[in-house]
């Protein structure tokens, strides 16, 4: 027995030891993803923003196919609608409605997002249900309210088509398929990039490409918080946010529809409802009206609300001014020639 006390004091000791001099091992800690990224964040971490570069390494020959599908209404159950009807080239890449519509004047609910730069975006879609142009590509095509179409009507069509059994046998030796429809398509969507805004030139280091409003609504866009969300090469389109963050933007909507819960659509987890991807600002000014339920009619009005909303403030008329001027650097060259509205829409979308 007269071992056991100092053993016993030698084990305290030993303890305290550990204790005071070996520091305990961190906790794990789970990093959340970007769907529920914490609400204090800066614009570095999640990366800056970089200029468009033009598309390399893509199939002319595919993307030719792609493009004659993307206008060709044979896509649709009666041959009324194309990928061209929602998503016009010469006006943005959208339809410039608050809503899409589809054959028979269906209406879908939600707003028609533009498909220039849409390669950019981590996943397609307001809720982000695919993960690819490819599988983007089934939405419209089988929705009754856009294309009511099956694929199987779709490639009866093509293979009773002399032509397009010739382009797809030139370009794919499995022929006309599902996934070689789907795969055109997305080559061409995917040769929709628009570099050289004024604001790239900028960043590529011309200093002079903006003029001094346009620098200063680049510096106030970073300072308040707008880079957060809209960043990365497509100034957006890489994570999910709630639609109001700071302020509930649907408490007086009385017309709430599917919808407007958005991500929670896909994932059904309560976290998810009112979620979004955020959309691309590339082109921003020419892709009016805005948000998932197209209810900002202009620019102006897009600036406000999110400021609202998203950023719990309100501007003053100078810093809504100078954040339009940049938003309007945004805008790109596609084949090498800027994108414009036609007369009659370019001043009432820049407002």
């Amino acid at each position: 027995m007269k071992f056991i006390i100092p053993i016993g004091l030698i084990a305290a000791a030993t303890i305290i030891l550990v204790i005071f001099f070996f520091p305990k091992s961190p906790e794990t800690k789970i990093i959340p993803s970007v769907t529920r990224a914490p609400a204090k964040i800066t614009a570095e971490s999640y990366g800056s923003i970089s200029p468009i570069r033009s598309v390399d390494g893509l199939d002319p020959a595919k993307v030719a196919l792609g493009e004659q599908l993307y206008n060709d209404p044979i896509l649709s159950d009666n041959n009324t609608v194309s990928c061209a009807t929602c998503h016009i080239l010469d006006l943005g890449g959208t339809n410039q409605l608050p809503m899409s519509v589809g054959i028979n004047g269906g209406v879908q609910k939600i707003n028609v997002p533009t498909v220039f730069n849409s390669s950019l975006n981590f996943k397609q879609f307001w809720d982000g249900r695919a993960d690819t142009l490819e599988e983007q590509i089934d939405g419209p095509i089988t929705n009754p309210l856009e294309m009511g179409s099956t694929w199987s009507e779709v490639i009866s069509r093509l293979e009773a088509n002399s032509e397009y059994v010739k382009l797809f046998a030139d370009s794919y030796s499995e022929g006309v398929t599902q996934t070689t429809i789907s795969h055109a398509l997305a080559e061409f969507e995917r040769s929709l990039t628009t570099p050289d805004s004024t604001f790239d030139q900028y960043l590529k280091g011309d200093k002079d490409a903006l003029n001094a409003d346009e620098i200063e609504g680049y510096k106030l866009f970073t300072s308040l918080g707008c880079v957060r969300c809209h960043q990365g090469t497509g100034m957006g389109g890489n994570m999910f946010q709630r639609m109001g963050a700071k302020n509930d933007y649907f408490a007086n909507r009385d017309d709430l529809n599917t919808h407007d819960m958005g991500r929670f659509n896909v994932t059904a987890d309560e976290f998810d409802k009112h979620r979004f991807k955020v959309p691309s600002l590339r082109n921003v000014a020419l892709t009016a009206p805005y948000f998932h339920d197209g209810s900002a009619a202009t620019l102006l009005d897009a600036v406000q609300v999110m400021a609202k909303y998203q950023l719990g403030r309100r501007l003053q008329d100078r810093e809504q001014e100078l954040l339009v001027g940049f938003l309007r650097s945004l805008t790109g060259e596609y084949k090498g020639k800027k994108l414009s509205l036609p007369n009659t829409k370019q001043t009432s979308a820049q407002q």
